[in-house]
């Protein structure tokens, strides 16, 4: 029997060490490989070089162009029965030209985390207001990402939060989402003893990709409003900032008199966080699954975050540290983490504890590809039913068609 191809059209290249978006695209990756499908990873973005190889596991890297009939060729020649869309911006810029050329493909969205979301919190925080559902009704960005979910035959979304926000503000048909978190291997007894115990880790961390602006506004807040207090009373201790695309901003926040030390792009994110004795996110805005934190429970090292930063992450079980709103609070919360072995024991182990339970890749991925069977093997029948997705495919082959045609014909030379 053939192999089914599966498209997947990257927002960027992937960068598993840039972002923890990076990352779920490649779990996205090796779950369809390890499913035996042919994977095939378009882009139309520059490659650099925190790229990853992707030819080095046999998946074919094709580079495409936006508003281009070049694309129609490519995709009417591979015949893919399914085609994943990195973020919705992908799939309004290639959605309606996939559904021309490949009718019977099944279209898949993974959102990442919800950027109408985390746009909308980013303006509020800026003015000063608080955050609320009728500001998310109101953006444009909503509107547009939302349509993108209903176009698609099914929609990935990464936290229990975003779930319960799309069905019950937008009343979003359930069948058109599936809820699929990061997926980690188990972690066992082998794993945890292999930790650097409590004595052997120093320091405090954060790390993150400064192209993405919570993380640029953590950082800051972490200077300003925590680290002086926590430096007050742990003297020896040392806030390391590490990141991609770390710019001015971050770069002159570096004060080695004051501890805090700009450490740059990270190798191995891993060797990081295992190295250090607590994550620090102060987060105050943002969406989605924070891939430090999950990062940090996997290498045994306890956190102390916000709402927003634990937010759809941990179901009802507790938190591997602490989670506090109030800089003053958290400061000290910190400080007693990093202070008091019991304590910081028994974080690392309900870190463990939420890994093995929402995220086990075991347990989630087999339902996973049973779903993506089910729907195509009904696939005239979930599209009948989802109505406005159908009238919306319309709307927009129709708008994206003419004016992706207008920009080709005035692109091209005279």
């Amino acid at each position: 029997m053939a192999k089914e191809t599966i498209l997947i059209i990257g927002a960027v290249w992937v960068e598993p060490n840039s972002s923890a978006a990076g990352s779920r695209m490649m779990q996205l990756i090796e779950l369809f490989l390890k499913k035996n499908y042919n994977v095939v990873f378009a882009s139309a973005s520059q490659k650099n070089e925190n790229a990853l190889n992707l030819s080095t596991l046999q998946i074919e890297e094709v580079s495409i162009e936006l508003n281009n009939t070049s694309f129609d060729l490519f995709v009417k020649g591979l015949e893919p029965s399914i085609v994943m869309f990195d973020r919705f911006m992908t799939e309004e810029q290639f959605g309606w030209r996939v559904a021309e050329n490949c009718p019977n493909a099944l279209r898949i969205l993974d959102t990442e985390d919800l950027h109408f979301l985390r746009k909308v919190r980013y303006q509020q925080i800026k003015k000063g207001e608080d955050f609320t559902n009728e500001a998310l009704l109101k953006s444009d960005d909503t509107k547009r990402e939302i349509a993108s979910i209903l176009r698609c035959d099914l929609s990935l979304i990464i936290s229990t939060y975003e779930m319960d926000l799309l069905k019950s503000v937008f009343k979003v048909d359930e069948k058109l989402l599936y809820y699929l978190p990061f997926l980690f291997d188990k972690i066992d007894e082998n794993k945890s003893k292999k930790w650097k115990t409590f004595e052997e880790r120093r320091h405090f961390v954060f790390i993150g990709n400064f192209f993405h602006k919570p993380n640029v506004d953590a950082v800051i807040t972490l200077k300003k409003e925590i680290w002086p207090t926590i430096r007050k009373a742990i003297p020896e201790a040392e806030m390391h900032i590490y990141g991609a695309y770390i710019n001015q901003q971050i770069q002159q926040l570096q004060n080695k008199k004051e501890g805090f030390i700009i450490k740059g792009f990270a190798e191995n994110s891993k060797e990081v966080i295992e190295n250090a004795k607590i994550v620090l996110a102060p987060l105050r805005f943002g969406a989605g699954i924070k891939g430090k934190l999950t990062e940090a429970m996997i290498c045994g090292t306890p956190s102390v975050t916000t709402t927003i930063g634990a937010e759809g992450m941990h179901k009802n079980l507790s938190w591997n540290g602490y989670i506090n709103d109030d800089f003053n609070e958290f400061s000290k919360a910190a400080i007693e983490l990093y202070s008091t072995k019991s304590l910081w024991v028994s974080s690392q182990k309900k870190g463990i504890t939420i890994i093995n339970q929402i995220y086990d890749k075991e347990k989630l991925e087999t339902p996973f590809i049973n779903k993506v069977q089910e729907i195509q093997q009904n696939l005239d029948e979930h599209r009948t039913q989802n109505f406005l997705g159908s009238l919306l495919q319309y709307q927009t082959l129709q708008t994206s068609k003419f004016m992706s045609k207008w920009i080709e014909a005035k692109n091209k030379p005279a």
